[in-house]
């Protein structure tokens, strides 16, 4: 599916660079895993969403065809709170 100029760029306004998202479902020949989250890198011209997901993959995740949903920043940010927590506690109980 190729968007017109005016199309991608709402995209470009909807998903900058950074922005997470999950994915729900995927029609690929090697999909990533349904639930996993990633960071948009950039939307081509193409108006595909270049992603990184967290599990190392990088794969273009096409809007109307792939299923997704954005992770609102507050929730990300209560994530990587939680994961350095966790962190910090796993270092003390190994000292």
């Amino acid at each position: 599916m190729v968007y017109n100029e005016k199309k991608v760029e709402l995209l470009r306004q909807r998903y900058p660079e950074g922005t997470r998202i999950c994915l729900d479902h995927m029609e690929d020949l090697c999909p990533v895993e349904s639930g996993t989250c990633g960071e948009v890198q950039f939307v081509d011209d193409a108006g595909t969403l270049h992603c990184k997901f967290d599990n190392g993959r990088t794969l273009g995740v096409i809007p109307n065809v792939d299923q997704f949903h954005k992770i609102a920043q507050e929730q990300t940010q209560v994530d990587e709170q939680t994961e350095d927590i966790e962190e910090s506690e796993e270092m003390n109980m190994s000292m």
